[in-house]
């Protein structure tokens, strides 16, 4: 991703918990508004649901907590509060060059498994789902102050900016 080319980054933390994916889809739903990309909703959204179910049934520690949005650049105005500290799990949309990048950080450095699907079963599905909705994604662990990975995932929008 060219940092240049970045037109807007939201953010969102996320405490532990069932309610954090559809906040997480609300999140998503309001911010590609915003961003004049309703039509991307339906893709993003259940790809935010995958990452984000993986991150908390996978990467956390269960130490539940209570963040408030971001929001930077063209999506609409001032930051939000900020809170104390790192959330247990973080959302961050980001909008550059024909592109919308999806990227979910948990606290776990583990790598993501693509999971066996049987068929029947309702997991396994997660991150098959990510590839076939997205146009790629991929994953790495955090350095410096941060710990644990990044899991992101990336559409086209359809020209510059979006």
């Amino acid at each position: 991703m060219d940092l240049h080319t970045l037109s807007g980054t939201a953010t969102l933390g996320l405490a532990a918990r069932p309610e954090s994916v559809r906040r997480a889809r609300d999140f998503t739903r309001s911010t590609l508004h915003g961003w004049r990309l309703p039509e991307q909703f339906d893709a993003v959204a259940l790809v935010v649901s995958e990452l984000v179910t993986n991150a908390l049934r996978h990467g956390v520690a269960g130490r539940p907590t209570a963040y408030e949005p971001r929001t930077h650049g063209s999506a609409g105005g001032a930051a939000g509060r900020e809170p104390a500290g790192h959330p247990t799990v973080e959302l961050e949309l980001m909008r550059c060059s024909g592109r919308l990048i999806c990227a979910v950080h948990d606290p776990s450095k583990s790598a993501p498994r693509v999971g066996e699907m049987d068929g029947v079963g309702e997991s396994g599905r997660g991150l098959h789902l990510v590839e076939c909705f997205s146009d790629g994604w991929g994953w790495r662990t955090l350095a410096g102050e941060r710990h644990g990975k990044v899991v992101w995932a990336v559409f086209r929008t359809g020209g510059p900016g979006g």
